[in-house]
């Protein structure tokens, strides 16, 4: 046995003896691989990121949950996703975001239950549909039962689970605020903003590290049983069926001081650890969060697939008919392997509003920005409600972002996000009149059938789905560009300009998009706010 799984099975056993009062689960997780009964290529699908808690509400409680999301599967599957990134669905503390854990193999029960899990997975795979779901590595919530243990006894064997240090030093600062708390203080209570907090007293003993605020304390992932905690609860999700994971905030795994705590080489040797295990499940997703350098952790050689941060305010931009951003978004993969995740927005205020604000309801530039990425490599992520049109609410922070579903006009009672007699967890969207799942699915012309029609386009295309992206051209507010893939070559054109356009066709093009387009002639216009897609026939 070599020292470090000497030090593991050594700290686990103790672990393990105080397991009845830490109340988790620390048992070993046998690998189990299977191969993945998925279509091949499902990663390169479009993806939807669902918000469970505001989804579908089953049981009339007014919170959306496993069995809501199973009963929509048909919806999706209609819509014609290949994936879905399920935000926490595990125990947590929080009752709404899900980021701060306090049991990593348990349902959140306001959720439902691991048969409900099961189920869904099963019901998702029969409709060729994987699952994957956000892990949080870095971080418990201070709930969690090994913390509230290493706080009661200094000498118990959870103690060295997580980050302490009585006199941490000046010069820390992340994002605005001191990220040392004393236990002391109970500084989880606080009421105001984490950065208003006072520092604790110098050689306060409880003084641990929280990234993102007192509420999640930080694992030390230096320890060999965090580490082979987090293996195995991976492990157990997989050995499910579960189809890969979204890794939470990897850059903040590993911090050495106040200068150099972020994105340090070995967050970035554990995120890799962390690849290769899910990757020895064959056919397994993974994607991380990693906004400082997304396209490093996109590598293989790292994460294999990363959010492309930056192109999606590109992409909004070039919707606008900003020019210059429409040369970024040209750019960004002139050079990059396509394995970036690509995305408008998500459940992060920091992203930007939801669309339908970003571009102030215009529903022209609004397909213009959806057909940016999802005609681009990659991996589409589209953030649910997005394909309705679906507005945001009033409110601080990410709440704007995480409204229940709009189904119906009404969006309660039958075919609604919960019942006539329950009251929703959050307000529901004001333009919910006529962007809702309902409606939309019988206009022809509506955003849902836009976002349908190109995903029925890119599933069909191997050169959409896989293909290289080559010849790009801008001109002014024109992009056209390639897709390549074995003996299929696609052009696509896209005017963000408000004026139409002239393009010069080669006379092997015929029209794909949009249906019914009449045959080009070797100059065609492009209509103002529009996109065409020619397939290129051989010479």
């Amino acid at each position: 046995m070599n020292t470090r799984k000497l030090l593991t099975s050594l700290a686990l056993a103790s672990a393990l003896g105080a397991q009845a009062q830490a109340q988790i689960d620390t048992r070993p997780v046998p690998a189990q691989p299977r191969a993945s009964t998925l279509p091949a290529h499902w990663q390169q699908g479009v993806f939807m990121e669902i918000f469970v808690r505001g989804y579908q509400d089953s049981d009339g409680d007014g919170i959306g949950d496993l069995r809501g999301l199973t009963r929509r599967l048909d919806y999706l599957q209609k819509l014609g996703v290949s994936g879905l990134w399920l935000m926490p669905i595990t125990a947590s503390a929080d009752r709404d975001h899900g980021y701060a854990t306090t049991d990593f193999r348990a349902i959140e029960p306001q959720y439902g239950t691991l048969a409900d899990f099961d189920e869904l997975v099963r019901e998702a795979h029969k409709r060729g549909i994987g699952i994957v779901m956000d892990y949080v590595i870095n971080h418990a919530s201070w709930q969690f039962p090994p913390f509230q243990a290493a706080l009661k006894d200094r000498a118990s064997p959870w103690r060295s689970w997580f980050v302490w240090n009585p006199d941490p030093g000046p010069g820390w600062d992340i994002w605005g605020k001191y990220p040392w708390y004393d236990a002391a203080t109970a500084p989880w209570a606080f009421p105001g903003e984490p950065k208003d907090l006072p520092p604790p007293r110098p050689g306060a003993p409880d003084t641990y590290f929280g990234t993102f605020g007192p509420q999640m304390p930080d694992f030390d992932m230096r320890n060999p049983a965090v580490l082979q905690y987090h293996e195995d609860s991976m492990r157990f999700w997989l050995n499910r069926g579960l189809d890969g994971y979204r890794l939470d905030a990897v850059p903040h795994l590993i911090e050495h001081d106040a200068k150099d705590w972020n994105d340090q080489p070995e967050s970035r040797a554990l995120t890799k650890h962390f690849q290769d295990l899910i990757k020895r499940y064959p056919g397994r997703y993974v994607v991380c969060e990693a906004t400082a350098e997304p396209a490093v952790y996109g590598d293989p050689g790292l994460c294999g697939g990363a959010f492309a941060f930056g192109l999606n305010g590109a992409m909004i931009g070039a919707a606008r008919g900003d020019a210059a951003a429409v040369q970024k978004v040209a750019s960004y993969y002139r050079t990059l392997a396509p394995t970036m995740a690509t995305f408008l927005h998500n459940h992060d205020s920091f992203t930007g509003p939801r669309l339908w604000e970003q571009l102030h309801g215009d529903e022209a530039r609004y397909r213009l920005a959806a057909a940016s990425y999802l005609l681009l490599p990659g991996t589409p992520f589209v953030y649910y409600g997005e394909e309705i049109g679906q507005a945001g609410i009033d409110g601080p922070g990410d709440l704007p972002l995480r409204a229940p579903m709009s189904w119906t006009p009404g969006n309660r009672g039958p075919g609604g996000f919960t019942t006539d007699a329950a009251q929703p967890f959050r307000p529901l969207s004001l333009n919910r009149s006529r962007h809702n799942a309902e409606s939309q699915q019988a206009d022809a012309g509506s955003l849902f059938n836009f976002y349908r029609q190109l995903i029925a386009l890119r599933r069909a295309s191997p050169a959409l789905t896989l293909g290289r992206y080559e010849a790009d051209r801008v001109d002014g507010l024109v992009w056209r560009f390639e897709r390549v893939h074995g003996g299929e070559r696609l052009l696509v054109a896209v005017n963000y300009g408000d004026t139409p356009a002239t393009l010069d066709l080669p006379a092997r093009a015929r029209p794909l998009y949009p249906q019914g387009a009449a045959a080009p002639r070797a100059l065609a216009a492009l209509p103002p706010l529009s996109v065409r897609v020619y397939r290129l026939e051989a010479r």
